[in-house]
Formats: structure tokens, sequence, C-alpha cells
């Protein structure tokens, strides 16, 4: 009886070890199928992968500006204990609603100050991978933009061997203030606090991101319209250096900058809008202002859009003067711009009638630059797209060849169904689906998308992707790009078909670059 009950007592301890090492297995095989975390300086955050491709969003880069942080440089995070769940976007920075048809602007979504959020999409979250990295910069006027729209999902670039980064960073009166009472007009203190963030944000991404599979020592900038013009900012600003290896440029434009006296008035007259004794408001004063309160204000002179301020530490001189001097940073750049880019003229400001009459007075002839185009509402088009668009792709290029290697392009490549509609040509913005290769995700060519348009955007963003991997763009299957030097103008037109051209609009660009002085005077002073 007694051997019979240890024999019994045996068998159950047996089965017992087997649940607890089968139980054990359970956990481990649990841990295995974890969502990936990684450790960051400030703490470990968990992603969420799809398929191949693992996302981090709404990891903080810098401690909430609000409050008494209103108008002030970027501070460190504060530490967090345990791991932070990365799953959804930050809220965007305070804005007012995007204008009616501004390409890539999703349904609105939560705004806060505390704003300074990044995102990475890695497709391996492993420490020295080595990958190289795509810092996405968003435009939008220094008003408006997100570093979460639809159509700047950085899946599809990851999915190419890329760590993609995008940001938000202060927009509007939070992102550009010169008032006397927060920084005056001192080169030494900041007026440009957004393009601070920017910076921030990369200091973030050399510290960081080798943990996430990037090559911090291989770090490609890129953005579109203000985010281009952010790019070319990057490369002239002293506090910028060694923080990126390359850039790419799409649809910059000739406005320029915002003078620090003229954002020492702006400021002043927002603090008079807002019920403030203009320059006599204390600091105290202005950053109590609601939040609310700032982003209604709607009038002239209340916003330095679309452009950064001159004359802070971020920028002691404008971008104009620094490439004109060849003093900006002697990295690889790509400039571009797109073939209906006059379409965001109005956001602008700038009228393409006023353009050719301001021209005109000065004893241009526009027509002759333009032969066999007689409608001169066409011709005031392709003048301002010319002007503000494709001239200062090839001033800057022409400039820059002599430092470091140059490649330009012109996208020329409408959606198939959408072609009937635009018979202008692309969109400003219309080419960041296919850079990134999200049409199927973007609102506005998700349902239009063909065959033929896949593969086009597939080519484009092998362009970019290679390009970030080896400061050589390339795509499979599609004609090279040649450089650009300083006494050959080569462009690459992305269109259907893809095609390299040597002086591309060559005479007419040459004539308008002779005439900046004037083109000036076309975007009006800053």
């Amino acid at each position: 009886m007694l051997r019979l009950s240890v024999s019994l007592m045996a068998r159950r301890l047996t089965s017992m070890a087997i649940a607890a090492l089968l139980a054990c297995l359970a956990v481990s095989d649990s841990a295995e199928a974890a969502e990936p975390t990684v450790a960051t300086q400030s703490g470990r955050v968990q992603g969420v992968t799809h398929g191949l491709v693992t996302s981090f969003k709404g990891i903080p880069f810098a401690a909430p500006p609000v409050g008494d942080l209103r108008w002030r440089d970027p501070r460190p995070v504060a530490p967090w204990k345990g791991v932070r769940m990365a799953d959804a976007y930050g809220a965007n920075c305070m804005q007012a609603a995007a204008p009616p048809g501004i390409i890539g602007q999703d349904k609105p979504r939560p705004m806060s100050e505390d704003c300074l959020y990044l995102n990475v999409w890695t497709p391996k979250p492993k420490a020295d991978a080595g990958l190289p990295v795509m810092v996405w910069i968003h435009g939008g006027a220094y008003v408006i933009g997100s570093g979460a729209l639809a159509n700047t999902d950085g899946s599809a670039l990851a999915g190419k061997g890329a760590v993609v980064v995008s940001f938000n960073y202060r927009l509007r009166q939070f992102g550009f203030f010169s008032h006397p009472a927060i920084s005056g007009n001192s080169v030494e203190t900041t007026a440009n606090f957004g393009l601070l963030d920017q910076i921030a944000a990369l200091k973030w991404v050399k510290r960081n991101i080798a943990n996430f599979g990037g090559d911090p020592d291989n770090v490609t900038i890129f953005g579109e319209s203000a985010g281009a013009k952010s790019v070319l900012a990057l490369f002239a600003s002293p506090l910028a250096y060694g923080l990126f290896s390359k850039g790419i440029a799409e649809s910059s434009y000739l406005i320029p900058d915002m003078t620090r006296e003229k954002a020492v008035e702006m400021s002043v007259k927002i603090s008079d809008a807002v019920g403030l004794p203009g320059a006599s408001a204390t600091a105290k004063q202005l950053r109590d202002v609601p939040a609310e309160k700032l982003v209604a204000l709607e009038g002239k002179g209340l916003s330095n859009a679309p452009v950064p301020i001159s004359g802070d530490k971020v920028l002691p001189r404008s971008i104009d003067a620094v490439f004109r001097a060849g003093e900006e940073q002697p990295l690889p750049l790509i400039l571009g711009n797109n073939s209906d880019d006059a379409s965001v003229a109005a956001a602008f400001g700038v009228d393409p009638a006023d353009v050719i009459g301001k021209i005109a007075a000065a004893g241009f002839v526009v027509k002759l630059l333009y032969p066999g185009v007689e409608d001169e509402k066409e011709r005031a088009r392709q003048a301002t797209r010319d002007l503000i668009f494709t001239m200062p792709v090839r001033w800057i290029a022409d400039r820059h060849a002599k430092k470091a290697p140059v490649w330009t392009y012109y996208f020329d490549y409408t959606a198939e169904k959408l072609r009937p509609e635009r018979p202008n040509g692309v969109p400003h913005g219309d080419e960041i689906p296919y850079v990134f290769d999200t049409g199927d995700r973007d609102p506005v060519t998700k349902p239009v998308l063909t065959e033929n348009d896949r593969a086009f955007a597939n080519k484009v963003s092998e362009y970019w992707f290679n390009f970030a991997k080896s400061s050589a763009p390339a795509a499979q299957g599609a004609p090279a790009w040649p450089r650009d030097t300083r006494f050959v103008d080569r462009t690459l037109i992305l269109a259907d078909p893809i095609e390299a051209k040597e002086n591309f609009m060559k005479i007419r660009l040459d004539v308008m670059i002779g005439m900046t002085k004037i083109v000036g005077a076309v975007a009006g002073p800053r």
C-alpha cells in the first residue's frame, strides 16, 4: 500500500514537472512573440510589428514646451521607468486648419503644445544593424503639417532597408517668435524655435538610432516645401553641423527669409492682437496666453510663413547669403521641384498675374521665354513655377556643386487616372506618395492607383533610398541619374518615361538667375 502511494506521488510529481516545463516553454514562446522593445537614453519603448517592419510612434525627443517652456530652447526629456508603449502618434503641434486643396493633409488630429514627438520605422530593431537613416521634415509653410500623415508613413522605405524617422516641430507663433521680452533682437538668442526642434530631433537620432538598427553616421534629411526649406536651413545653420550626412530638398522656394527686425515687429503685433500691451508685454503675460487664442489669430503680419527667420543663433545669416558665400555644409544634395508647383502660389500670397506684372515692369519680355504659350494665365502660371521653384534649384545646384555632389530632378508624373483633371502637371506636394511609395495609403491616390503608378512609385522611392544608402541615387530597371556639375546642367525628368536631360530650361533659368534682385521684389520684402 505504501509502495502504491509512493508510486502515485512520483507520477503526480512527474506530471507537475512536465506541466511546469511546458508553462516555461509557453512563457518563452510568448516572450519571443512579444513586440520588440528598444532602449533609448530616456527609457525603453515598445513598438508594433506589421509584416517585416516595426514602427515606434509617439516617442518624446524633447520636454513638452508648455507653460514656462513656451518659447524656450528644447529641453531634455524626463526619463521614465519601465517600458513605454510607442504605438500611437503624438498630438500635432498647434495649427489652424489647412487651406483647401493642400495635398496630403489628412483629417484633423488632436493638437497640443505638448507635441515634440517622433516616429521610427525599422526592418531590424536591433542594435548596430547599420542601416541608412532617412529623417523626414514635413512641409506646410511653417504653419501647418505633421509627422503623422498617411502619405509619409515610413513602412515602404523601411521595407527597402532604411530606418525612417518623422517628427513634429513647433509651428506658427509657437515656433517662430522674437518678442523683446522673450528673445529681443540678438543674434545670440533664438527666434527659430521650430528649427531648433528639428535640430533636437536630429540630436536624438544621433544618440539613439543605433539601437533601432540605424547608422548614426549615415543620416539623410529630406523634406518638401517648408520641409525642403528646412533642409537648406540645416545645411546653412552652424548648430546642425555633424548631425546628418546628406540631404534632399523637394520643392523649396525662392522667398527671402524674414529678417530679425521684421520678426520683432511681427511678435509685437501678435502681442497687440491678443490684448497685451505690444512691446511692453512681459514674458509671463505672453506665456500665459491660451494656446487656442494664438492659433485663432488671423491677418497680415502675424506669421513668418512660409519662411524661417534670419538673424538668430540658428540662422545667423539668411539661407541665401550662406549658399551665395559657399559656406553651407559640403554634403551630397538632391534638389528638385514639380511641374505644377505654382498650384500653391495662392497659399504663399503670390498671384501669378502679379508676378508677370512686376517682371514686365522691369522690362522683362516674358513671351520670349515661353514661346508657343499664348494664354496669359498659363504664362503667368509657368513663370511663377519657374521663378519661385525651378530657378532656385538651378541657382543652388550651380553653387553647391562647387563643394559637393549634386543631383537635380523635375517631377512630372501624375497618376494615370488623375491626368484628365490635372492638365498643368504635378501639384505642389504630389510627389510625396511616390517618394514614400504610399500611394495605397494616400487618400488622394488610393482610389485611383494603377499598376503603372505603383511601378513608378517603386522606382522613385528606390532612387531616394539608394541615395540614402550609398550617396548615389539609382533604381533597378530605371535610367541612370547623372550628377549635375558646375559645367554641365543635368536633370532627371521623373515622368513617363523617366529620362535624363542636359541643360533643362537653361536659357530661361539663366535669364531668371540674372534677375534675382527683381525676383526678390516679386516675393516681397520680408
